[in-house]
């Protein structure tokens, strides 16, 4: 056992962090200028959610990890009652259109990005004790219920594309944990009918649909997003037009500083900033592997996995999105994009994973 944190992968998540304020601030201050006569509105705010992040991060580094072992189910059923109370009127806050956020004070938290860390945390557990009963169905289903039943919450938000996170996450550990494969075929083909059912019950998914296949189709309304996404990548060349030079940012890339952060960065740092941030995930998921082959601790691997996949499949989705190979979902992208709640819970499951790499066997 090493008990010493990957100081390369903490160095990583640091940089990271870095230049996520870096780029909120670039690809925000004319929105934030224009909206609340402060430049820096978004900027300071995403800060001080970085700050809270990273207190957050090194709590969980140094907690007994079989203490959030202890109370995962604990922790399962307070995020699960937020997911309740988000959608209760005079509860739930509703922006955008989703009612996500439970509001305090000035500030809010999104119970889904809760989940999201609690679910992987829960999975664990279960993987660690019950593994082996996967060969059953029934153990299967159960999971599978509990899982569909967290996204029936997000979806009714909605917020498809959280809920997407967590399903695909939550998939991919369970292949990964060794469940027969006729269990996934099958889950396949009720995935589609229920992916089909969704976007046939609601009108504006069918709409981005219809933009993905061809966004010219109606390209102010909802292929909007899509095609100027594209328009900041395509010139962009190697090296960019430079930091804080963005043009798509004056209002024709709709909140800039989300969903499509990615972007700007292209835009302003060309292919290379693009690759260098795309680079910097791809050491984080390296590490991720690393660290869960090295644990021999059955929990530690799969919490590590639950950690890495979960972050993959985020970042997979979004940048899939702004390079248009996906349907917009709205998707933030980890540790990058503005957002207080997905930052702070994304650094405090990092957190954890640096806790998990204290126990990797030195080889």
């Amino acid at each position: 056992m090493n008990k010493r944190i990957d100081k390369l992968l903490y160095i990583n998540i640091l940089i990271l962090v870095a230049t996520g304020l870096l780029m909120v601030y670039s690809a925000s201050n004319v929105v934030a200028k224009f909206k609340f006569h402060d430049a820096t509105y978004y900027f300071k705010r995403q800060l001080l959610f970085a700050c809270l992040g990273l207190i957050g991060m090194h709590l969980a580094m140094r907690i007994n990890i079989m203490t959030i072992k202890k109370y995962t189910s604990w922790y399962f059923f307070i995020a699960l009652l937020l997911l309740i109370l988000v959608l209760i009127p005079g509860i739930g806050i509703v922006r955008g259109g989703a009612r996500s956020w439970i509001g305090f004070g000035n500030f809010s938290i999104q119970p889904a990005e809760v989940m999201k860390l609690t679910i992987m945390l829960l999975l664990a557990k279960f993987l660690s004790e019950h593994a082996l009963e996967l060969e059953k169905f029934f153990p299967f289903l159960v999971l599978l219920l509990i899982v569909g039943l967290i996204f029936a919450l997000i979806i009714l938000q909605p917020d498809f594309g959280t809920g997407l996170v967590i399903v695909a996450s939550t998939i991919l550990l369970l292949f990964l944990s060794g469940a027969p494969l006729k269990y996934f075929i099958l889950l396949l083909v009720v995935g589609l009918l229920g992916i089909v059912a969704l976007i046939i019950s609601a009108p504006y998914r069918i709409e981005r649909i219809l933009a993905f296949v061809n966004p010219w189709q109606d390209p102010l309304g909802s292929g909007f997003q899509g095609i100027q996404s594209l328009f900041a990548i395509a010139p962009s060349g190697l090296f960019g037009l430079g930091y804080n030079n963005s043009m798509q940012k004056h209002f024709f890339l709709p909140e800039p500083q989300n969903d499509f952060i990615f972007a700007i960065i292209v835009e302003e740092l060309g292919l290379i900033g693009g690759a260098f941030v795309i680079g910097l995930y791809f050491l984080l998921f390296y590490k991720t592997i690393k660290i869960s082959v090295r644990v021999k601790d059955s929990y530690l691997m799969y919490v590590a996995l639950g950690m890495g996949l979960s972050l993959f499949v985020q970042v997979f989705v979004n940048i899939a999105v702004v390079v248009g190979l996906l349907p917009v979902t709205g998707i933030t992208l980890p540790i990058i994009s503005y957002g207080g709640s997905s930052l702070i819970f994304t650094l405090i499951s990092l957190g954890i994973l640096l806790n998990v790499s204290q126990y990797q066997e030195v080889i």
